[in-house]
């Protein structure tokens, strides 16, 4: 059965992007070659959206978040390492929510979730 979930972020500047994730973010990882960085993920989970083509994502698109317990100390520690913000943390309802670049263009959610987790 289903073990796991591979994530991917597609990039023009994949190198630079493996590097902020392994030297920013400080995930783990394994080299499978050619400095090809295989990143090992912390907990996740996985929501289903519905599709709205006119004020939000049309039916196909897949999205990658990352979430921490506390955001205004996680934004503070990503800052100190040089992340770049593109918005305040502001109050989205399921959570408190800001983005962040990451080389070749690739601006991603932080957010506290309000839900609590189920321990499955």
């Amino acid at each position: 059965m289903i073990t796991g979930v591979h994530a991917m972020f597609y990039s023009s500047e994949p190198e630079k992007l493996r590097d902020f994730i392994r030297d920013k973010l400080g995930f783990s990882f394994t080299d499978v070659g050619e400095g090809w960085l295989i990143f090992n993920l912390p907990e996740a989970d996985m929501g289903c959206h519905p599709a709205d083509a006119e004020d939000g994502k049309p039916s196909g698109t897949h999205d990658v978040s990352f979430y921490c317990d506390d955001i205004a100390e996680t934004v503070s520690q990503l800052k100190a390492r040089g992340v770049e913000f593109t918005e305040e943390v502001s109050d989205q309802g399921y959570g408190l929510v800001t983005h962040f670049k990451m080389p070749g263009d690739v601006n991603v959610q932080l957010y506290q979730p309000r839900y609590v987790k189920n321990p499955g």
